[in-house]
Parts: C-alpha cells; sequence; structure tokens
C-alpha cells in the first residue's frame, strides 16, 4: 500500500482540517513506542536492586544507570526533533524503532555496570529519535485544537499505561527470570511498530528542509551534557571545582549555540519559537513538573521495596493504583479544558499533587504502605491535568512544519526534567540519608561495612544480611529510617514549591481561553483533502 508524502504547504488561511478514521488508526500506532519508553522506565526502576546486586554496582553506578538514558535524550532531542522535519518524521520513527531494539539486547546482556551503563545511552539515542516523531505527528495529523488536546490525551495516557503495566510484566519477568529479561521487552514491541508504521502512518517533512548544521548539533550536546553533569554533581556532593566548570562551560556553549541558529537560515533549532510567551512558560512549567515527579517516582519505587519488604512483583503491583489514576485524569482533562480556562485546570492539580507530596513528608516509616501509596495516587493524578496541556499548549504554539522542532523542544524540557529530578531529588534524598544514617548507626560495626551501609539502602540491606541477627536487624532498621527520612524531605520540599507552580500557573495562562470556546470556529476539511495512507 503507498502512503502519500505530504508537505506542509496548505495555505496559512485554509480552515484545519478535522481528522477521520485513519488518522485515529494511526494514533494507535504511535502509542507504541510512547508505551515501550514508559515500559523500559518503569521496569528498569523495580529491576534496579537485583541488577545493582549481580553486577556489583555501587550508588553512583546506579545512578548513573538511571540518569544517562534520560541525559542522552535529552541531549539528542533537538537534533532528531529538526533531523525528523528535514528527513520525514515517519522515516526518523523506524529508523529509532530499529536502532532501539538492538540496543535492548545489548542492555539485556550486559556483564559489567560500565556495559550497562554505555548500553542506556545507546537506548537513550534511538529513544530521542522516538518521542519527538510521535508527538510531531500528532500534531500534523490533529490540527484541530480539541482534536489535538484529545490525541495528546490519548498519547500521554498511553505513557501512563506503560508505566501501570511495567511493574507488573517487569515483576513478573523478575519472579522467574533473570534482571536482563526486563530489557528485552522493547524488541517486540519494537518490531510491531516496524511493520505497522510504513501501512498505517502518513509521512510528514518540511517542504525545502536546508541542510543539517553539523556544527550546531556539536554545539548543542557541547552544551547540554556538560551543563547536565555539572547540576548533577553539585547537587550530590556540594560545591567542586570541576562540576562548576562543567556547569559554566556548557552555559557558555549555549549562548554560543543560540547565537549560531539566530544566523543560519535553516537552524538546528528555531529559536524564534521562544518569542511566543505561550510556548515558553509551558516549557518551564514541563521542565518543572518533570522534576518534581521524576525523581520523586523513583523514591518511592525505592521505598516499596527497600523499606516496606515487596517483591518487585508485589511493589509493581501496588504502583498500578497511581498509573491508573494518572491515566484517567489525562483522558478527563481535555475535557475539562473544554469548559474551563487551562489555567485554572492547571493550578487545581497541581494543588492535588502538592498534598500528595505532603502525606510523602509525613511517612513514618515501614508499615505505612496504604499511606505511601495514596500519597503517590494522588500526586500522579494531580500532576497529569498540567502535563498534558502545557504539552497541548507547546505544541499548538508552534507552525506546523515546525513540528518536529517544538515536539523536541518539549520533548527535552521534560526528559531533562525527569533526569534532574533523578539526580537533584535523589541526591537530596541521599545526602539526608547518610547524615541521619551516621547518627543512628549502631556501635561496633567493621569501617568496610559502615562505608557500605553509607553509600545507600541496598548497600545496608546487604551488609546487614551477613552480620549477626541482632546487628543486622538494628542496621537494617536505622537504614530504612534514614531512608524514609529523605523521603519526608523531598516530600515537604516538592509540596511548597508546587504550591508555588499553582499560582505561577494562573498568572501565566489566565488568558488562554477554553478549547470549546474554538470550537464553533472548527469547520470539516474539504472533499478530497487527505494527507493520509
Amino acid at each position: 500500500m503507498g502512503v502519500r508524502l505530504t508537505t506542509d504547504t496548505a495555505a496559512p488561511d485554509a480552515p484545519p482540517r478535522r481528522a477521520g478514521r485513519r488518522e485515529w488508526t494511526g494514533l494507535a500506532v504511535l502509542a507504541l513506542p510512547t508505551l515501550l519508553l514508559a515500559l523500559d522506565l518503569s521496569v528498569l526502576y523495580l529491576a534496579l536492586p537485583r541488577l545493582s546486586a549481580d553486577l556489583g554496582a555501587d550508588s553512583t553506578a546506579q545512578l548513573w544507570i538511571t540518569d544517562i538514558y534520560g541525559f542522552m535524550i535529552a541531549g539528542f532531542l533537538v537534533t532528531m526533533g529538526t533531523l525528523g522535519d528535514r528527513i520525514g518524521r515517519r522515516r526518523l520513527l523506524l529508523i529509532g524503532a530499529a536502532a532501539f531494539a538492538a540496543a535492548s539486547v545489548l542492555a539485556a546482556y550486559a556483564a559489567t555496570p560500565e556495559q550497562l551503563i554505555a548500553c542506556r545511552a545507546l537506548l537513550g539515542v534511538a529513544g530521542a529519535t522516538l518521542m519527538p516523531s510521535t508527538l510531531a505527528l500528532i500534531s500534523n495529523m490533529f490540527p484541530v485544537p480539541a482534536q489535538r488536546a484529545t490525541a495528546i490525551g490519548v498519547w500521554m495516557s498511553c505513557f501512563m499505561g506503560g508505566m501501570a503495566v511495567g511493574p507488573v510484566i517487569g515483576g513478573v519477568l523478575l519472579a522467574n527470570f533473570w534482571w536482563g529479561s526486563a530489557f528485552l521487552l522493547g524488541v517486540p514491541v519494537m518490531v510491531l511498530l516496524l511493520v505497522a508504521a510504513p501501512v498505517l502512518l502518513p509521512e510528514y517533512r518540511q517542504p525545502v528542509p536546508g541542510r543539517l548544521d553539523l556544527t550546531s548539533v556539536a554545539l548543542s550536546l557541547a552544551a547540554i551534557l556538560p551543563v547536565i553533569y555539572g547540576l548533577k554533581e553539585l547537587a550530590r556532593y556540594g560545591w567542586q571545582p570541576l562540576p562548576a566548570v562543567a556547569l559554566a562551560g556548557g552555559t557558555g556553549l549555549a549562548v554560543l549555540f543560540v547565537r549560531r541558529q539566530r544566523t543560519l537560515a535553516h537552524p538546528l533549532l528555531d529559536v524564534g519559537l521562544f518569542a511566543n510567551r505561550t510556548f515558553r512558560s509551558a516549557l518551564l512549567l514541563s521542565l518543572l513538573n518533570a522534576l518534581l515527579m521524576g525523581g520523586t517516582f523513583l523514591l518511592v519505587s525505592q521505598y516499596l521495596q527497600l523499606v516496606e519488604g515487596l517483591s518487585p512483583l508485589r511493589a509493581g503491583l501496588w504502583l498500578v493504583p497511581q498509573a491508573v489514576a494518572m491515566i484517567t485524569a489525562t483522558m478527563l482533562t481535555p475535557v475539562a479544558a473544554r469548559r474551563i480556562r487551562p489555567a485554572y485546570v492547571m493550578a487545581a492539580g497541581q494543588v492535588v499533587t502538592a498534598l500528595g507530596f505532603g502525606l510523602l513528608a509525613v511517612l513514618s516509616g515501614e508499615g505505612s504502605l496504604p499511606v505511601a501509596v495514596v500519597a503517590f495516587v494522588l500526586a500522579a493524578a494531580g500532576i497529569a491535568l498540567p502535563s498534558q496541556l502545557v504539552t497541548d499548549l507547546i505544541v499548538g504554539a508552534a507552525p506546523r512544519e515546525k513540528a518536529g522542532s517544538a515536539a523536541s523542544v518539549s520533548e527535552t524540557s521534560g526528559e531533562f526534567g525527569v533526569a534532574l529530578g533523578v539526580a537533584a531529588v535523589g541526591s537530596l534524598a541521599a545526602v539526608v540519608y547518610r547524615g541521619r544514617l551516621t547518627e543512628t548507626l549502631p556501635g561496633g560495626l567493621p569501617a568496610d561495612v559502615v562505608d557500605r551501609a553509607r553509600d545507600g539502602l541496598a548497600g545496608a540491606a546487604e551488609v546487614a544480611a551477613t552480620l549477626p541477627a541482632g546487628s543486622g536487624t538494628e542496621l537494617l532498621t536505622a537504614a530504612r529510617a534514614a531512608y524514609t527520612a529523605g523521603l519526608n524531605t523531598a516530600g515537604a520540599i516538592g509540596a511548597v514549591v508546587l504550591l508555588a507552580l499553582a499560582v505561577l500557573s494562573v498568572r501565566l495562562f489566565r488568558t488562554v481561553r477554553p478549547h470549546g470556546e474554538a470550537a464553533g470556529a472548527e469547520r470539516p476539511a474539504p472533499a478530497g483533502d487527505h494527507s493520509q495512507p
């Protein structure tokens, strides 16, 4: 079956064409990479204790295993989003799918922490081709605002569905196979995408794409990666010369990158998009929301296994309610935004999330499982409202021919936020953990045991099993209490920040109208206007 190539050459004053059956069927195909990326993320959190023990990964290696994936995605999203605009968004999606499947197999059979970190880096590069392609295609396939909001809600719900089923599937795999089986989930999903996408998805690209500026590509990577490294290390260890130099150097290169984009006829990133107040405000909220939730999700996942003592499967099942709550809220958000101004929908969600974070701040340690689950259900349901709306505002603010670039910037802010949240929130919790544990450690422990215990709760549990029953139990109890104290601190700070974001959302977006107010302007496409398979 042939597929008509579509370039964004429609008259600027032409009414948007309403999506039909083929577009909605194509949306189901776009859900596949979204589902996979969510599976990969949630499964890794559950597999982390097992693979850390098998590979001998210390706390630093664990952070790099979790961080490097998001960091590489953040580094390459701008390049990949613009590349998709040039060579075709469907074509880039297929290339990324094949690369992701291959990297998943390599990760599954990694033999050392260093090998796994390298494989996660490759997965990040491949993942950077997937997300902007899917979001850009949605923007092109659903130009009517109300339909686009619904499509983005479905797309984000698929991500949340992956987060829901990922722990369950991962728990079953980890209960019966080795940790590497979790990474093999990506292979059949990508194979299905490679078969279905050429048949069901249209192709879109810029009519006059221009050449890819390799200097800009190098500058973007040289700017983003040192900034991420500097923030990560400064958040974990405090002031250090090398991270500070990396942060300053990356910032300077970012300035050079922006200046170069302003001089190019075909820039890697159209910085003119940031002139739109709605676009840049939505990006800021996307970054902050992702930062808070990314780090906290990791802490809660580890809390279920290492403090409450749940198996990976049981921990995965206890994470299902929060994902279901997020899916439900995401699907209801476009409905609410048709009648209520997005600013107030966002603020309401952030207040609910703050309430969930407040409950995390008062967890009392082992035996607080119901409180932890309720807290994260509230946090997840609440954060879905601003997350869906800011994504829609970002892609809706950009011209269709710049959809890939806008989608890449949107995904960059989200991925950068999640990766930075894992590093910053995780590092904050680690500082609190080490400080509290130092105060409560039982006396008479060997120096190597103390060092391993202070390295993290997983290390404390490992060495506690080698000690006499009384000393081991006392050490493990102290370590669990220290970990809970770190989660309490993260929850308290997050609650305060979220309340501030609720106020900020109202101030920034109070002039954005509900989608329903523009419904009367939507008209069916003229007969014969079909940019689809």
